[in-house]
């Protein structure tokens, strides 16, 4: 149930990325694998593996947010470095 939770929550957390210039990785569907990844990747470090149907609440939820955010984070810096890399956006 919690790898449910963490996959959800990442998806939520994706579609806020349309408010965003689109510099993903991959574009959108760049940042929706990041989400994903990130967000069962954070939930699996933090537990220690999945944790069964009692250990859930509703914090579970929460655990998944910080890997979100860092997968869609890593996919946005490899999204401008390859832009940057095409000239396509501008070198700072």
């Amino acid at each position: 149930m919690a790898l449910f939770i963490w996959t959800m929550m990442g998806l939520a957390l994706w579609h806020f990325t349309v408010f965003l210039p689109d510099n993903f990785y991959g574009g959108i569907v760049g940042a929706f694998c990041g989400a994903l990844l990130g967000s069962i990747l954070f939930g699996l470090l933090v537990n220690l593996g999945v944790p069964g149907q009692d250990d859930v609440n509703l914090l579970t939820g929460f655990e998944a947010i910080p890997g979100a955010l860092a997968g869609m984070g890593l996919f946005w810096w490899l999204g401008v470095r390859q832009l940057r890399t095409q000239g396509r956006l501008p070198a700072h």
